[in-house]
């Protein structure tokens, strides 16, 4: 389809079935990854149905915690959120859990109210976030359900390479685990630690010997107290 500019709705084939997706940029075909063609665009009718069954959703997620709560059992499963593909033959429930669960029963029960694919797909706390969205507490709306696109491992030792503190309110996210931003810097923290002396370590200024107090890695330098007494900041260079 050589005519399709960003931005145009496309029909596309998925692990869980036809979807409706948007393009958003062009890039160079990786050779070693197999790609999946494009089915057709999406037609007005297609843009229509689709909107049609997603404010059909809301309805179908309070359902299904209706029957949860009628079967029993699921005290410790949080349904998130229902979603219908463009054109109603699949709705997803997703849901989170600390708990293995067996759904079987629920999902036969709901089979009885919906004439369509029925799926239940366990997420994780940090795709609820994504999910839920709402604003950081840098101020601006979480990265999680704004421009990341996957999850990368973060540990808490990512936080004391950088000086932070390890308060659990200050690290932690609404999604109870680390902030996905203690991995935007950290990488430039170790490189820069690299080049510079560590806390405690005894070395010469333009004043004299002295003891590292604290290192400031992005500013590439050291805090210091001068055998002759003080404080004092220097450049690695110095």
């Amino acid at each position: 389809y050589p005519d399709l500019k960003v931005g145009d709705y496309v029909i596309v084939e998925t692990l869980r079935g036809r979807q409706m997706g948007q393009i958003v940029s062009f890039a160079q075909p990786d050779p070693d990854r197999e790609l999946k063609p494009i089915m057709r665009p999406a037609t007005p009718r297609d843009l229509v149905l689709k909107q049609t069954w997603e404010a059909k959703s809301p309805e179908a997620l309070v359902l299904c915690r209706e029957k949860a709560k009628e079967l029993g059992g699921f005290d410790d499963v949080k349904f998130v959120d229902a979603q219908y593909n463009y054109d109603g033959t699949n709705l997803t429930f997703l849901y989170s859990t600390e708990q293995k669960v067996n759904l079987n029963r629920l999902v036969s029960d709901l089979k009885r109210n919906f004439d369509t694919t029925i799926e239940m797909r366990q997420i994780g706390p940090r795709d609820v976030a994504k999910l839920l969205g709402g604003f950081g507490a840098c101020g601006e709306l979480r990265c999680c359900s704004t421009f990341l696109t996957d999850f990368s491992p973060i540990s808490i030792k990512m936080a004391k390479v950088q000086g932070i503190s390890l308060n659990p309110s200050e690290i932690t996210g609404m999604c109870g685990r680390l902030r996905c931003c203690l991995v935007y810097e950290y990488e430039q923290y170790v490189e820069a630690r690299k080049h510079l002396p560590k806390r405690n370590k005894r070395i010469g200024t333009p004043m004299g010997q002295a003891k590292v107090v604290d290192v400031y890695p992005l500013q590439d330098a050291v805090l210091v107290y001068l055998d002759e007494g003080g404080l004092q900041t220097f450049k690695r260079e110095d």
